[in-house]
């Protein structure tokens, strides 16, 4: 168990925890990124506001919602208007590109280090950035895959030409019937690839990923190591979070930063080794050459 929180805020010693970040970066044998849904608003993936009004103005007329979370969980009268709006928000998710370079800076940060990378985040936009895909631990699924919506087979689906076409054909809100997923084996719709209940199924490829995150964990676990956590809050710390404090604890060579836009803080038992800034990432420059705001 961990005792009392200790908060550290980006205005508090601000130039003295970059210093302190920038040594860690350098020091560092290896360097694990934890990921969370800040770090995707920070490049541009908003979900609401003027970004929600440009693409689903239409879907927020009709159905009354008004952000594509509470869009998500909709319950559309048929499976063409589902589609409809998935297939719109997976193109715009997925498939276009970040409006910020947040993530390529990132990867510019690591170049050249020993590096991994879990998120919780599903828009694949590591990869997109240029990560190495065998460092890359997508604990949640992918807007870019589909499963059975009953999972009566654990295998996923690349759904990249159907999106596309979906969005390209539908009309009024609605796709056409013969463009509805349905599962190979049992015929049952699809669904996303996504950690919503317990029917997310667990392909090969993340039981992998997972074998691999788990393999450099150990291979670094009495190492100088940094865990960089970024734009993760608490809606699921058991991910990310807990687990990197725990690490850190475990660990008397490792260091922990966290980086938010505000839910910035780490346990007593490590506020000596914990770097926490309170920071839009989007405006904070994380290069291998320079570290500022």
């Amino acid at each position: 168990m961990f005792s009392r929180i200790s908060t550290k805020r980006s205005t508090s010693g601000f130039s003295a925890q970059i210093a302190r970040l920038r040594r860690a970066l350098d020091e560092a044998d290896a360097v694990v990124i934890g990921a969370g849904a800040g770090l995707s608003t920070a490049a541009g993936f908003t979900h609401s506001g003027a970004r929600f009004e440009q693409y689903f103005s239409d879907f927020a007329a009709k159905y009354g919602f008004h952000d594509m979370y509470s869009g998500g969980f909709y319950s559309f009268p048929s499976q063409e208007e589902f589609w409809a709006y998935w297939s719109r928000y997976i193109e715009l998710n997925r498939y276009s590109p970040a409006r910020y370079p947040v993530y390529e800076r990132l990867l510019e940060l690591v170049q050249g280090k020993d590096y991994f990378v879990i998120t919780t985040n599903v828009d694949h936009q590591f990869q997109r950035a240029g990560f190495d895909h065998h460092r890359l631990f997508y604990m949640q699924g992918d807007y870019g895959l589909w499963q059975c919506s009953v999972s009566c087979h654990q295998k996923t689906y690349d759904n990249e030409a159907l999106v596309h076409e979906m969005v390209r054909s539908q009309t009024n809100l609605r796709i056409p019937s013969r463009l509805i997923p349905r599962c190979p084996r049992c015929g049952k719709p699809m669904s996303m690839n996504l950690r919503i209940d317990a029917t997310f199924v667990e392909d090969p490829g993340w039981h992998a990923a997972a074998r691999r995150y788990g393999d450099f964990l150990r291979r670094h676990a009495h190492k100088k190591i940094l865990f960089l956590e970024l734009g993760v809050g608490l809606n699921t710390p058991g991910i990310i979070k807990y687990p990197f404090w725990q690490r850190t604890t475990q660990n008397p060579q490792a260091m922990y930063a966290c980086l938010n836009l505000g839910e910035v803080y780490a346990p007593e038992e490590i506020a000596e080794r914990s770097i926490c800034l309170s920071v839009n990432i989007r405006d904070f420059y994380l290069t291998s050459s320079d570290l500022k705001f």
